[in-house]
């Protein structure tokens, strides 16, 4: 198979122009006659559910929450960015293309990264439009903060709630088109499959929670915009119903996965107190805007942190990056942090976290600047520790967060499935091999805003004569009886173990041998651990209740079972990419100080699999990165 992004001709600041002159447009009377499917309803899907519907198309979306508002949107907090050069430091749209195609070491297009920075000058006016209360200086101006890997302030936020106002706004304006009826809405119901006819994405069959009634939806295309895998290390900073079924299930199907190994480790989480943790809390990066990182000098310290004095402190992103200090990229920071603690300095009960202090903002802006910027973050902080962050410093710790890789998309956000979409985390797209902070809600809006309706029109303008879709073909019937049965394979095992056992268990091997660090060992002996314990679930996992009925722990197993897999293809690609870039950091490649080592002579791809059957070896297809407009350098924030 070879590869076709389909990026436009031209100047690269006049690609996606050149796009929107010559995409194929559907006139408002023919949009009634399409029907699309939206799975997800965070920011990326309630907004493209919300624009189609304004433009007059029959969408269905579909969450497995009670609510829209509960998609994991609201779980972001630092902020958003958008390159309005507000503070006058020297931003523009160029500059944050480079801070973004650097930040991902060099690994991701440069058209996709050059159109999201470019659609950020209006993602902001619209948000405010949609009420979003952005912070704003005393004049009334809207006001902008640092995120890691850049030195211009560029983000916007909304004290520490960001993405909870930016889906507020997604939210209202996707239930107008409710209100309407140009939208249907199905709360808790979950995608189990997609259905494909003559290779063309035409539907999904999916389960409702409630009642455990299995639906066939039919429509012209399918839209996925279902977030992230991270939760699969188990202990993460996403939300406990997070997964990365919908994108495998449409990998199954013939949608590439690309990138998968490329996972992010926050910095900036709460550690771990004890094997009882079903997730990590996040504490947003914008702490790091006025919070310094630091650990003991003194192995193993015993003294509380307000007793140890400033010459017995390592402030150690300061003194190994000083251009960018605390501020460095969240790769860079993850690694540094994990360094500390793996060599004894780590502190709190379990000697895994380090510090991040705010005496010195306190003592120069005074406590209520800093409560003004984040007074929510130290609140949800003392509810969760006990510890007051104003009179001592917070104990923080790397935590799996966001999945870079995804499903593979060209320049439309099209799958290599004709006429299924992914958006927002749900792709592999804009961020290479680590995101920058405040990028991800960037993407998720603009994808669903600003790119997506005139990709998916150009696909529906050669669907207008195909007529309605029956969900009441052999295909359907197929993918139907395929969910039932796997129903009822993991009703029937009644074994001993639970989910969550398989869960944890998957989790810590991943986090251990394909986490923060990767060597070619350990991740042959995680292949072979994670194909056992495969094994194991399907012959030990006890999952109780009836297939029909509400049944979350049935949900669980769906997920998990899709995770072996998942951990197994990511276990893959760190193994096949023999090269250090961003989140990818294989040991045997590093530069003599500790930092990674990228091979763009051999490494300048794409890594995207294509699934070859249950013990079938994935077959990786390579996209090269062709790089016109800079050349890539060697990463350095020192």
């Amino acid at each position: 198979m070879i590869l076709d992004s389909k990026i436009p001709q031209g100047p690269l600041e006049h690609k996606w122009e050149n796009y929107k002159k010559k995409a194929k447009l559907v006139n408002p009377a023919n949009r009634k006659k399409l029907d699309v499917i939206v799975v997800g309803t965070g920011l990326a899907g309630s907004s493209i559910a919300a624009s189609l519907g304004e433009m007059g198309y029959n969408v269905k979306s579909f969450c497995f929450q009670d609510s829209p508002r509960r998609a994991h949107s609201v779980a972001a907090q630092g902020g958003v960015n958008a390159a309005k050069n507000y503070k006058n430091d020297g931003d523009s749209v160029y500059r944050m293309f480079v801070d973004t195609l650097k930040g991902g070491d060099f690994r991701a297009r440069e058209a996709n990264v050059y159109r999201m920075a470019e659609c950020s000058l209006n993602l902001i006016d619209q948000a405010v439009a949609q009420g979003v209360p952005f912070g704003r200086e005393y004049g009334g101006y809207l006001n902008n903060r640092s995120f890691g890997g850049v030195q211009v302030s560029r983000t916007f936020y909304a004290r520490g709630q960001t993405g909870q106002q930016l889906l507020l706004g997604a939210y209202q304006a996707l239930m107008r088109q409710v209100g309407k009826g140009s939208v249907q809405l199905f709360s808790r119901h979950e995608m189990l499959d997609l259905v494909t006819v003559d290779g063309k994405a035409r539907g999904i069959i999916v389960r409702n929670l409630d009642t455990g009634d299995i639906e066939r939806h039919a429509a012209h295309a399918v839209i996925l915009a279902t977030g992230g895998y991270g939760k699969i290390y188990y202990l993460s900073t996403l939300a406990m119903g997070c997964n990365g079924s919908a994108i495998w299930r449409a990998h199954k199907k013939g949608a590439l996965m690309a990138s998968p190994s490329w996972i992010q480790v926050h910095p900036t989480s709460l550690p771990q107190s004890g094997d009882y943790q079903s997730k990590l809390t996040l504490m947003s990066e914008s702490l790091r805007n006025d919070g310094r990182i630091w650990v003991p000098l003194k192995e193993s310290e015993t003294r509380a942190p307000n007793d140890i004095p400033e010459n017995e402190r390592d402030y150690y992103l300061e003194r190994r990056y000083p251009a960018f200090g605390n501020l460095a990229p969240r790769d860079i920071s993850s690694r540094a942090a994990k360094e500390r603690i793996d060599a004894g300095f780590g502190i709190g009960p379990l000697k895994n976290a380090v510090y991040l202090d705010f005496s010195k903002a306190i003592q120069e802006q005074g406590k209520d600047k800093i409560k003004e910027k984040y007074g929510n973050l130290f609140d949800m902080y003392l509810k969760i520790t006990g510890y007051d962050a104003y009179k001592e410093p917070m104990m923080i710790s790397p935590s799996a967060h966001f999945s870079m890789g995804g499903l593979w998309v060209d320049y439309e956000l099209m799958t290599t499935v004709p006429g299924l979409f992914a958006l927002g985390e749900a792709n592999f797209a804009d961020h290479g091999a680590n995101r920058l902070g405040a990028n991800s809600l960037l993407q998720a809006s603009v994808d669903g805003y600003f790119i997506a309706p005139y990709t998916i029109a150009n696909y529906l303008a050669d669907e207008i004569h195909t007529g309605k879709i029956s969900p009441d073909t052999p295909e359907f019937e197929q993918a139907e009886k395929a969910v039932k049965d796997q129903i009822n394979n993991f009703i029937n095992i009644k074994g001993t173990k639970t989910v969550d056992y398989f869960h944890k268990t998957l989790g810590k091997l991943l986090y251990d041998y394909c986490g923060l660090a990767r060597n070619e060992e350990g991740l042959k002996y995680a292949i072979q651990e994670i194909r056992k314990l495969k094994q194991e679930f399907y012959k030990d996992v006890r999952v109780s209740g009836q297939g029909d009925k509400m049944n979350t722990e049935l949900e669980k197993a769906g997920r998990v079972a899709d995770y072996f897999e998942i951990g197994e293809l990511m276990c893959y690609d760190a193994l096949t990419r023999n090269e250090s870039c961003g989140a990818h950091f294989r040991e045997e490649y590093q530069t003599p100080d500790g930092e990674a080592m990228r091979n763009d002579a051999e490494y300048q791809f794409i890594s995207a699999w294509a699934w070859k059957g249950e013990n079938g070896e994935p077959e990786i297809i390579k996209e090269p990165l062709i790089f016109e407009e800079i050349q890539p350098t060697v990463r350095s924030y020192k």
